[in-house]
């Protein structure tokens, strides 16, 4: 395969697409040839240009991607593929200090290898991102989900609230429930937040009152027990 060739069909959905970068070519077409043989399908990249068009165009579902290359290095490649797409990746190196593992880290990186490295290492590391790079996608989601609720609707901030403190959730948990069960009965999050803030006041009105709430005096209380 050709360093600027894409993956045969986009369409695929069985198989995880793998968007090898590395500008040593013998190092690219031993790690391209490896994850073929476990099942991958996979688009190989010779530079970080390459790396970033192909990533652009194809939306690989993870990226594998060399710390130190010439002209555009793994490190750049990482932060434009972090401000343009939700795209795990994650970086190879022949260097394993400290600073490098800080920079991979600060760039968002799945995972970390260090060079030589097996192909039965880097399969483990692509699942863990692929499970990790899903979490954070729906974490997201929520999030935006949640802000806009929140900022669209004063029954849905309430009705959050309510269940934070009833059911001890953080926020994120709390309209989780919320919304969740809005889908389960198809309905809209808004109408549900007002209809768990009406049971709510009706069960705070039910609760039994107070003997001083019902005009019954402490001394009236005493002399009714003689």
């Amino acid at each position: 395969m050709q360093q600027n060739e894409m993956f045969r069909d986009s369409t695929q959905q069985h198989k995880t697409r793998v968007l090898v970068v590395d500008d040593d070519r013998l190092v690219l077409a031993t790690l391209a040839k490896g994850l073929r043989q476990w099942g991958y399908e996979v688009a190989e990249a010779a530079s970080g240009e390459t790396a970033l068009k192909l990533a652009l165009e194809t939306n690989p579902d993870v990226v594998l991607l060399d710390v130190n290359m010439p002209r555009i290095s793994g490190l750049e490649v990482a932060k434009s593929l972090r401000a343009q797409t939700m795209i795990p990746f994650i970086f190879l190196t022949a260097y394993g200090d400290a600073d490098i593992v800080k920079q991979a880290t600060e760039h968002g990186a799945m995972g970390y290898l260090v060079k030589p490295v097996d192909i039965s290492q880097i399969v483990p590391a692509i699942e863990a991102a692929l499970a990790r790079g899903k979490e954070l996608g729906q974490l997201r989601e929520t999030e935006t989900q949640l802000s806009t609720a929140l900022a669209n609707s004063r029954e849905t901030s309430i009705a959050v609230g309510i269940l934070m403190e009833r059911e001890h959730l953080d926020r994120h948990s709390a309209f989780d429930v919320l919304r969740d069960y809005a889908r389960s009965q198809r309905r809209k999050i808004k109408d549900v937040a007002e209809e768990l803030i009406r049971a709510i006041e009706f069960a705070n009105q039910m609760q039994p009152m107070k003997p001083s709430e019902t005009g019954i005096t402490a001394e009236q209380k005493v002399s009714s027990r003689r």
